[in-house]
């Protein structure tokens, strides 16, 4: 049988509220406290990062305050760096390729619910979420369940990504639609 992360990881129905994922939970905020609250470029802050996130690269960087569910299941290349204010809802794997930028207040979630209410108050699911190589997404980017966005990509300020995102793409806007090719320019 298994047990409520194992159904969550796998992308099946589970139960968010048992005690087995608050107990996880529990224990990451903590992580995430120390995280939250250690001095800027420290041995100590790569430390705790390398904690959070035990499969990502070791040179990943975490701009505090950040927040996720979980940690481990976020899979950061390497030099990623993640500013301000983010927020990883990493119930299933969120893959974020090396050299990628997020800026200030970006919103990752893999997380859904039962359009129905007594469905929603017994389970949730996530659905897995990849950000490509040497991407920048833009602040407050929202990026919902599922999605996957190519390599070199740049997504808008603001943007709310419902549907996926081929390589070298400029998207914006809310639903965020690819607006222009990037043709190898890597910045605009």
């Amino acid at each position: 049988m298994k047990t409520e992360k194992e159904k969550m990881f796998d992308g099946e129905p589970y139960d968010a509220h048992s005690a087995e994922m608050i107990s996880i939970r529990t224990k990451v905020k903590r992580i995430l406290h120390k995280l939250n609250v250690t001095e800027y470029y420290t041995d100590k802050s790569q430390e705790v990062m390398n904690e959070l996130c035990p499969n990502s690269a070791q040179n990943i960087h975490l701009e505090p305050p950040f927040y996720c569910d979980y940690g481990d299941h976020i899979y950061a290349g390497e030099k990623v760096f993640i500013n301000f204010g983010a927020v990883i809802l990493d119930g299933a794997k969120v893959t974020i390729g090396a050299h990628t930028m997020l800026a200030p207040g970006v919103h990752i979630y893999t997380a859904g619910h039962p359009l129905d209410a007594d469905q929603r108050d017994v389970w949730e699911d996530c659905k897995p979420v990849t950000i490509g190589e040497r991407c920048w997404i833009g602040g407050r980017v929202t990026i919902c369940p599922g999605i996957t966005i190519g390599d070199r990509c740049v997504i808008g300020a603001g943007s709310v990504v419902v549907k996926d995102i081929p390589d070298d793409s400029l998207a914006v806007g809310n639903p965020a639609k690819v607006i222009r090719k990037l043709n190898g320019v890597t910045s605009v």
